[in-house]
């Protein structure tokens, strides 16, 4: 018989083995990740994702972006295995739980709170179960998962989120039917965030929220301890709410670090050295293919030429640089601007029923040269007061004064529905000009930013973004003396947002602008305007102001941001000092764990280094399992680690907001 090896030679691990481990140790770093790998997908057989990859570290807040139509949504749809894909797919971490704002808004008898509440299925079904529950053992165990999800604190939790988007306490307790449709997905919207799922997807979730909403989200996204993923044009959310952003063109994702102002210079960067690195490669085949084509015929030179033909083929193309092309968009000028104010209120009032102003005690002036923003929440009366100016609601006491000859244009997002389905965009604007040439009428259609393919497309077959444009144009016809613009974002991506700021910018006459937009009111407007308290007064400050108002105030009441006199900066700096100096041993703790976890990196780091050496199998295979054990226990560690830091970074982020 054959003698037994000798133990050092008893364990020689395969190649199966060693790359077995290796993917393991791969697996323990990339725990939490999202993997989109290879996808390919089509809708109504358009190609819109093809061949596509990324990855997303675990708790990573990414914005996806891309041109409308792009096929963002339909990646979410992949995503939550709401579609199939042709090829590829989708890896998320075990039991992982993916949330997402209903389609449809609850529009039930249950209170708003109810609805958030239940939405956290799990504490709703021990709940219930508790009811029951004669078992000791198991009620014990009910109730120690009750605390350990916290559920004692549930209702405080979801209270906060309503108020967070604009609901007040009375509102919180009405039921939902009561509630208009955009109001209602602002419960949709609360109870996904209640629910605070492992992967949450977020598709354009401002479009429904005024300004105040906006900012409150933007806060709750960059502090939600898990992984987002959110579909925005919203600059300022995609600068100040994620670390990441996934880009979707040419049916290809790419990842970049940072917010949306960092992905525009890295993207730029990224195309210049890619025409930069095209144009050497066409010079170079160029220089090739010459020498080809002059020695290819001669016996002489056959065997060079033909060397040339395989460096040409080795060599490959460089694909250019794709620009999509964003149509402009023209606000006709004023033929003759009226002398200042063009608007003039005095002791006015407005409302909808008699005895019974929505606003009142109105004393305000518009100039020809205003750009004014109204701010203030949903429901405060922006539009009603938009309205009022317009000449579309008439002084309930007061009077309104209007420049004679005064021109107003007014886009509302309500109005989309007044146009006529079947009709084009040269149908639309014919009728303003019935006896203007067809050249004419396509020109003016052209200055409304729609592609010359889009003007004889159907109303209803044009994207959100495309019947905005037509309504704006139609709303601009006349060349108004002042423009009435009520939330005119909300189906525009962020080069068409673009546009239009240059569009304003370029516009002579006044402007009233209601918009969720921050950037859009930075970029287009000198003045701000404050609907609340049942009135309209200026804002002297200015809009990073108005936001630290809005995000520090921490609850709304009665639907109104609640404007307080604030502490000078002195006071202001002086209570934040203090703040920080009582949460100076919290901050060195969170200090104490951000160096175990570099510390815990580092080691992790030298062990896979150590295990990736073939030889450690060989030569001493009970290192080698020594080393594989001290790594698990560091991983651990550092999974513990980061989750403390996490844990001890939120209650700092409270308390300094507190």
């Amino acid at each position: 018989m054959p003698r037994s090896r000798t133990v050092a030679n008893r364990y020689r691990p395969s190649d199966a083995d060693r790359q077995a481990l290796a993917l393991a140790a791969a697996f323990s770093q990339n725990a939490g990740m999202i993997t989109i790998t290879d996808i390919s997908a089509r809708i109504a057989g358009r190609l819109l994702l093809d061949h596509a990859s990324v990855s997303l570290p675990a708790g990573t807040k990414a914005g996806l972006v891309g041109r409308n139509g792009a096929g963002k949504s339909t990646l979410f749809r992949i995503i939550t295995g709401d579609l199939g894909a042709e090829t590829g797919s989708v890896s998320l971490p075990k039991n992982a739980r993916i949330g997402q704002v209903a389609q449809e808004a609850p529009g039930t008898e249950e209170s708003l709170l109810s609805i958030v509440l239940s939405a956290d299925k799990e504490r709703s079904a021990l709940l219930k179960e508790a009811e029951t529950a004669g078992d000791p053992h198991r009620i014990a165990e009910i109730q120690m998962r009750l605390v350990d999800i916290d559920a004692h604190s549930a209702e405080a939790r979801a209270a906060s989120i309503l108020a967070g988007l604009g609901f007040s306490q009375e509102a919180q307790l009405r039921p939902a039917s009561s509630f208009s449709g955009g109001w209602r997905m602002r419960v949709a919207l609360a109870s996904v965030l209640f629910a605070e799922p492992d992967l949450l997807l977020l598709d354009e979730p401002t479009n429904y929220l005024d300004l105040e909403g906006t900012l409150w989200l933007e806060d709750y996204v960059r502090r939600y301890p898990h992984t987002v993923i959110v579909i925005s044009h919203d600059r300022d959310l995609l600068n100040n709410a994620v670390n990441s952003i996934v880009h979707l063109d040419q049916k290809k994702l790419t990842f970049y670090r940072g917010g949306y102002d960092q992905f525009e210079r890295q993207k730029a960067e990224a195309d210049e050295l890619q025409t930069k690195a095209k144009a050497k490669n066409d010079a170079a085949r160029k220089h090739l293919q010459s020498f080809i084509d002059r020695f290819k015929a001669k016996a002489s030179k056959a065997r060079q030429a033909q060397s040339r033909v395989k460096a040409l083929e080795r060599m490959g193309t460089v694909a250019a640089v794709i620009e999509d092309h964003v149509q402009p968009i023209t606000f006709p000028e004023p033929e003759k601007q009226p002398a200042s104010p063009i608007v003039a209120i005095s002791g006015g009032a407005v409302g909808y029923e008699p005895g019974k102003p929505i606003l009142k005690g109105l004393n305000l002036r518009i100039d020809n040269d205003d750009r004014i923003a109204l701010l203030g929440s949903n429901g405060n009366g922006k539009s009603t007061f938009a309205k009022f100016i317009s000449g579309r609601l008439a002084p309930q006491a007061g009077e309104l004064k209007q420049a004679p000859n005064l021109k107003i244009g007014f886009f509302a997002q309500h109005q989309l529905d007044d146009l006529v389905p079947g009709d084009s965009p040269v149908e639309h604007v014919r009728r303003l000009m019935p006896d203007a040439p067809e050249a004419k009428v396509r020109a003016r259609v052209a200055q409304m930013g729609l592609a010359t393919e889009k003007m004889s497309t159907a109303a209803k077959d044009l994207s959100g973004g495309e019947k905005a444009r037509l309504l704006m144009g139609l709303a601009a016809f006349h060349a108004p003396n002042l423009l009435i613009l009520d939330e005119p974002t909300n189906h525009l991506d962020i080069d068409s947002r673009r546009a239009l700021i240059e569009a304003l910018n370029d516009y002579d006459g006044a402007v009233i602008l209601i918009s969720h937009d921050r950037h859009l009111i930075e970029a287009t407007v000198d003045r701000l305007w404050l609907v609340n308290n049942g009135t309209v007064t200026t804002f002297d400050g200015d809009m990073e102001e108005y936001r630290d108002l809005v995000v520090s105030s921490g609850k709304k009441k009665d639907e109104k941001v609640q404007v307080e006199e604030t502490a000078s900066k002195a006071d202001q700096r002086k209570l934040n000092a203090d703040k920080r100096a009582s949460l100076a041993p919290l901050k060195k703790k969170i200090n104490e764990v951000e160096s175990l976890t570099g510390k815990l990196e580092k080691l992790i780091q030298a062990l896979d280094a150590e295990l990736a050496d073939p030889q450690l199998y060989e030569k001493a295979p009970a290192k080698a399992a020594e080393k594989a054990k001290q790594r698990g226990e560091a991983a651990a560690k550092l999974a513990a680690a980061e989750e403390q830091w996490l844990e001890l970074s939120s209650e700092y982020e409270e308390a300094m907001a507190g």
